[in-house]
């Protein structure tokens, strides 16, 4: 089965790792020659869709299954409208999307339907976290303590175009879920946990049997499910959201394939989430059980003589990546590195049957790097509160 991926960034290199891991030929197309994603993928065009309409058309009517890995509202909307009324399934929810897009129409229809979220400013008092509704990830997300560190915060927001969503800092283990939704059927899969770097970033996934009690783990997923109904959801998201001493508390949902966690939970599992989303579009099923293994997934940067680990906005810059199995011990790498650079940069997956194999494989990759690139110093920073 042939793919085409529209976005050679983040999003789309974990769709072209997921991709290759389902045994799916890759097409990925972006308007930027170095986007990264491209050197991961069996073809690619370099093109924008919003200009190229014609060529575009042509390239993903020659594919099985088209799916977006990007953000861009524009290319989305041509796309949706380009794929209308073809057999070709088109692994995407334009209604969604947008919808997700508004932190505050989302935060609406979760209390609406009783969904567990943050106190909102000012109810809720010190420590706040300010985030602009419409955008994506960190970008733009302050923690704040005082009246000072807020003005600062809502500035950063004003200056994105944005609006603020202010709600209570929530401390505990940050989980995510995807959902795969039907319209009036959803199906949630696998809870991961997402460790955050000292820019609240994501440096590290994991995913593993326990991560939440097994009540508090169907919960999760009955919110990703309703969620999912609620919105009538035709495609892929997933929800994010804060395991407290009082409970789940959601923090967003978004509506299109997310990078890292799927990449993580295909290591531990041996569940694709993108096969599955395929799939589902096709009326069939994968087949596929759940491996009830662990895996870690992490980003790390090697320059000044130093290994770090980094968030995922830091590994983005890796320049022509590939794949690579056994990198330094690692189980699964995609990388930049070469023998004798200076700067280089990785995500790797190790994978084992208990958090303690995991854990051994990740110390061994660390040493090995050190050892092996005679580094002098490795730096793992976290965030300021967590």
């Amino acid at each position: 089965m042939k793919i085409g991926i529209v976005g050679g960034a983040l999003q789309g290199m974990e769709a072209a790792f997921l991709s290759k891991k389902a045994g799916f030929e890759t097409m990925v197309i972006d308007r930027k020659g170095t986007a990264p994603a491209l050197s991961l993928s069996d073809s690619h065009e370099i093109l924008d869709v919003t200009k190229d309409t014609e060529k575009a058309r042509k390239v993903l009517h020659d594919c099985d299954v088209v799916i977006p890995a990007c953000e861009e509202i524009d290319a989305l909307t041509v796309l949706d409208k380009m794929m209308k009324g073809s057999d070709i399934p088109f692994l995407f929810d334009l209604h969604a999307y947008r919808f997700s897009c508004s932190k505050k129409r989302t935060n609406d229809v979760m209390e609406k339907i009783g969904v567990p979220m943050p106190q909102p400013w000012p109810e809720c008092g010190f420590p706040i976290i300010v985030k602009p509704s419409s955008q994506s990830g960190s970008v733009g997300v302050s923690a704040v303590n005082d009246e000072q560190e807020m003005k600062a915060a809502l500035k950063i927001v004003k200056d994105l175009g944005d609006i603020p969503i202010m709600q209570e800092f929530v401390s505990g283990k940050s989980v995510s879920i995807e959902v795969v939704g039907k319209g009036v059927a959803a199906r949630s899969f696998v809870t991961t946990e997402v460790i955050l770097d000292y820019n609240y970033d994501c440096k590290m996934v994991e995913c593993r049997p326990n991560i939440l009690p097994k009540e508090d783990d169907d919960l999760f997923k009955d919110i990703g499910q309703n969620i999912a109904k609620a919105i009538e959801l035709k495609g892929l998201m997933d929800v994010e959201a804060i395991y407290t001493k009082k409970g789940l508390r959601v923090l967003e949902v978004d509506a299109r394939i997310p990078s890292q966690t799927p990449a993580a939970i295909w290591a531990a599992t041996d569940i694709n989430i993108l096969e599955e989303l395929a799939f589902s579009f096709m009326d069939k099923s994968t087949g596929r059980k759940n491996r009830n293994e662990c895996s870690a997934y992490e980003h790390y940067v090697v320059e000044n003589g130093r290994l770090c680990t980094s968030g995922e906005k830091v590994f983005g810059k890796v320049n022509g990546p590939r794949f690579e199995e056994r990198l330094f011990g690692a189980d699964e790498a995609i990388t930049d590195y070469a023998p004798g650079k200076d700067v280089w940069r990785a995500t790797v997956m190790t994978k084992g049957k208990t958090p303690a194999e995991v854990l051994e494989k990740r110390k061994k990759f660390i040493r090995n790097v050190m050892d092996e690139c005679e580094l002098d110093e490795y730096v793992d920073r976290s965030p300021r509160m967590v």
